[in-house]
């Protein structure tokens, strides 16, 4: 594993919920990631870690290889990779995202 990808791995378990996203939560840097941060506030997330993949190239194209996902934003809950802000929106839209964040 490469000094990056040790470095997201560090971030994804050292954090409960954590979105890889373009921006911050309080003034995402394009749309999907800032209808990832309504959708996570929405279920009440209080201890969510935000990455902006702007502020580092390395993190922002190692994070589509970590998870094997090319798109950002990107979610992790308890480690394990959830999927990105489509996926979110209809895991929120059929009720099945809240109860992962609130059990989690």
């Amino acid at each position: 594993m490469n000094d990056v990808q040790q470095r997201i791995a560090d971030i994804v378990k050292g954090h409960r919920v954590v979105l890889f996203m373009k921006g911050t939560a309080q003034f995402p840097q394009c749309g999907f990631s800032g209808r990832a941060v309504q959708v996570l506030k929405a279920c009440g997330v209080g201890d969510l870690t935000t990455v902006n993949v702007l502020e580092d190239e390395g993190i922002r194209q190692g994070i589509k290889d970590y998870a094997q996902w090319p798109t950002i934003p990107q979610l992790y809950v308890n480690g394990e990779f959830v999927g990105g802000s489509d996926i979110m929106m209809e895991m929120y839209q059929a009720g099945e995202l809240e109860p992962l964040l609130t059990t989690a």
